[in-house]
């Protein structure tokens, strides 16, 4: 059985969260106040379905996906990409690979003892 993201999450630390909006692209002044932001995730898991909140004092951001079904994303509010998103279980994490505008990216979640961790990827030449 996979596990139970359910929760309220809060950023303890990020590492080369700025190299990542760097590589997405995201300019100057937008990436400077995002890694001053310490964002707050709530997770609802009803088996393989999800909703994820993700709210900041800059901007909040809603999610809703089933585990195996490809959905249309729009990150407006983030960085401004629409992609088609896959979510899948691999194991314990939950991990996405999105389509679209920006190649390779994606996320991994998945928990160690009572801590949420997210990895969020992308590959690009430009970093």
């Amino acid at each position: 059985m996979p596990a139970d993201l359910s929760g309220t999450w809060n950023l303890l630390s990020s590492d080369n969260f700025e190299g990542y909006m760097l590589a997405l692209g995201i300019d100057f002044a937008t990436r400077k106040i995002a890694k001053l932001l310490k964002p707050q995730k709530v997770i609802e898991q009803n088996e393989d379905s999800f909703t994820i909140h993700t709210y900041s004092s800059l901007r909040n951001y809603l999610v809703t996906f089933k585990v195996g079904e490809e959905f249309d994303e729009d990150n407006k509010g983030l960085d401004n990409r629409k992609c088609k998103s896959l979510v899948t279980w691999d194991n314990d994490r939950l991990t996405c690979i999105q389509k679209g505008e920006k190649k390779n990216r994606g996320w991994t979640h998945w928990m160690e003892g009572d801590k949420l961790h997210l990895v969020l990827t992308t590959f690009c030449s430009c970093i």
